[in-house]
């Protein structure tokens, strides 16, 4: 009991800390946990998971694996996908058969892995990830049209592949069982069974969406019911049929995603957060788990294997999956090249490889060792040539850290204006067009929506912002906007007009309720709205070695307010009420000032005051 809590703690130690880690540096994630666990586990000995959980280990990794798959499940909007193209749709069925047999016909023939192995895991070779893919899209910042296929392909995969994994399983199962049956009494069960099996997901995905909306489960209780339901599916489906709780769990997380279910949205953040748990916790498990025989597999005719998928099985299934389509030939190139695998390969191998061994083939050991090698080669040979190949294809975006502006009002225009003539990437939400044509004359892009409409999330892409400024004339609107995209931008990167109120006035909304409070004095709407009648206006300072911050405030009106901090790579930095950002040469400030600026005087003279108060300072 004692060994298993300690074990649990460590294992949360390091797969919460190598995340951290990974946030701090910008280094891979998904590599940092494989060096804790590999560290942890068989080099130092540290954790033992098979000692300390037994028989527990195998029904905790598969529950670990349906709750990934259905997360993933829940990501896979169809409005959004068709809204990605046909190229999707071709990589999501001509290129999932031909990474399929490519990847396994590879395993096979260069690797010398057993046929019913390579089968398998060439089925999961089809995973990208949306875990692996966004972070190095964010990272290079690719051109839309290639970056949403990229996405959409990883999104789509993940689920795919863990069934196709499901399918290759349960024929070699069956086939193990009754060794001399034919495929017609083998496939037709199956099939049947997989049928079975996503009908008690749909089945469950109907009952949420029916209950949850009708109050029939309260608030506190709904993320406990759908895990809870989730949990159930998966283990009544894999009692009708080996596995087939994947397919069921994946079915349900799809189809509760296009079910317009208003109640999960409350359910995200937590969401997200058992997402990262599972991720962290189930990497961590599984390569503390390798053993040092199993590393014999990595010899040089895997290395040749890794060679083969990195430049002739990624790029044949893309090149001819998108034969004849719309996609240029410099895009098409650049999706042959990217394809990092993540911990969905990791979790699922490691569910089949305890599944294989108990059938009988030896090399099913092996799929723990061989995925974690798959996933670091293609994370290292994509994540450090991403950017580099983007710029060599021409498919590099804008690097520049983006703002979205939420309120078409003078200020807000004038703010858009001010960024958008510092290159910086801004775009203007509002859901009138009329408000919007000031912005438009005026050469400023803008979104016409409105920006808490779930259809805004299909077609507004949050990926180039890095701050969210809510402006409009409603400050509970502006808080509102804020404390919903809180978890998307982050909660330090979303700002509105007012001052927060004290949490004890029962008047005031809540710090926890709204964004920052933009200007060290907190103006609020009517504050910039009276000042922007009066003429006030953005101005832009740039600082040097030779003039520095306080030659700035010199510059400017005594009145002067400022806004923020421009850097040169582009970041963002905003004087609130809590935060002052520290100035430094090369950066521009942006600043609210009164339309007249001080004269030279003026200036003089403050300076003057500046030097006598000093002077009067005691030693």
């Amino acid at each position: 009991m004692e060994e298993q809590a300690l074990v649990i703690a460590f294992v949360g130690l390091l797969g919460i800390g190598a995340q951290w880690v990974a946030w701090r540096t910008g280094w891979p994630a998904i590599v940092l946990m494989l060096a804790a666990g590999f560290l942890a586990g068989p080099v130092f000995g540290l954790i033992d998971p098979e000692h300390a959980f037994g028989d527990l280990l195998e029904p905790m990794v598969a529950i670990g694996v349906a709750l990934i798959l259905f997360e993933g499940g829940l990501s896979l909007d169809l409005r959004e996908l068709r809204h990605a193209g046909s190229a999707v749709l071709r990589l999501a069925t001509i290129g999932v058969l031909l990474g399929w047999v490519f990847g396994a016909a590879a395993l096979y023939y260069i690797a010398y892995v057993e046929f019913e192995v390579a089968v398998l895991f060439g089925g999961i070779l089809i995973v990208t990830g949306p875990t692996v893919v966004l972070p190095l899209l964010r990272q290079s910042s690719v051109q839309t049209r290639p970056a949403a296929i990229l996405k959409w392909e990883a999104i789509v995969n993940d689920p795919t592949g863990a069934l196709c994994a499901v399918i290759a399983y349960e024929y070699f199962r069956k086939v193990a069982e009754n060794p001399g049956a034919s495929v017609f009494e083998v496939v037709p069960p199956m099939i049947f069974a997989a049928i079975i099996a996503g009908l008690i997901g749909y089945a469950a995905a109907k009952f949420i969406a029916w209950s949850f909306p009708r109050g029939a489960v309260p608030e506190y209780l709904k993320v406990p019911v759908l895990l809870t339901t989730v949990i159930g599916v998966f283990v009544v489906s894999n009692l009708i049929e080996h596995e087939a709780g994947l397919v069921a769990v994946t079915v349900m997380g799809i189809a509760l995603a296009n079910m317009n279910v208003s109640s999960l949205r409350s359910i995200h953040p937590f969401k997200q957060n058992i997402a990262v748990l599972l991720v962290s916790g189930i990497f961590i498990l599984l390569s503390s788990s390798l053993q040092v025989e199993e590393l014999k597999y990595l010899n040089w005719r895997f290395g040749l294997f890794l060679l083969a998928l990195l430049f002739l099985v990624r790029p044949a299934t893309i090149l001819i999956s998108l034969l004849g389509s719309s996609v240029p030939w410099n895009e098409r190139l650049f999706l042959s090249w990217i394809a990092p695998r993540g911990i969905v390969l990791v979790a699922i191998s490691g569910l089949f490889a305890l599944r294989l061994s108990e059938l009988g083939y030896a090399d099913g050991n092996a799929l723990i060792a061989l995925s974690f090698a798959v996933v670091v080669a293609t994370i290292i040979a994509h994540g450090f040539t991403i950017d580099l190949v983007a710029k060599w294809l021409k498919v590099k975006g804008n690097t520049r850290p983006g703002l979205l502006v939420v309120g078409s009002t003078p200020w807000a225009i004038a703010l858009a204006e001010q960024m958008h003539d510092l290159k910086t990437p801004v775009t203007l939400v509002d859901a009138s067009w009329q408000r919007l044509s000031a912005a438009r004359k005026r050469g400023i892009p803008t979104y016409h929506g409105e920006i808490l409409n779930e259809a805004t999330e299909h077609n507004l892409d949050l990926t180039p912002f890095q701050v969210l400024v809510a402006a409009t004339e409603n400050e509970a609107y502006n808080a509102l906007v804020c404390n919903e995209f809180a978890h998307e931008v982050g909660r330090d990167s979303v700002y509105q007009l007012g001052e927060a109120g004290d949490d004890d006035d029962k008047n005031a909304i809540p710090h926890s309720l709204r964004g920052r409070a933009l200007f060290e004095s907190g103006f609020g709407v009517s504050d910039v709205n009276e000042r922007q009648a009066e003429g006030w206006v953005f101005r832009k300072t740039k600082l040097s070695d030779e003039f520095d911050f306080e030659d700035a405030q010199e510059k400017l009106p005594d009145s002067a307010h400022m806004l923020l901090i421009l850097r040169a790579s582009g970041t963002m930095r905003f004087f609130t009420h809590a935060v002052r950002p520290e100035p430094r040469a090369g950066d521009t400030i942006i600043s609210f000032s009164p339309p007249q600026s001080k004269t030279a005087v003026e200036a003089a003279a403050k300076r003057a005051g500046k030097k006598g108060s000093a002077s009067e300072q005691p030693a």
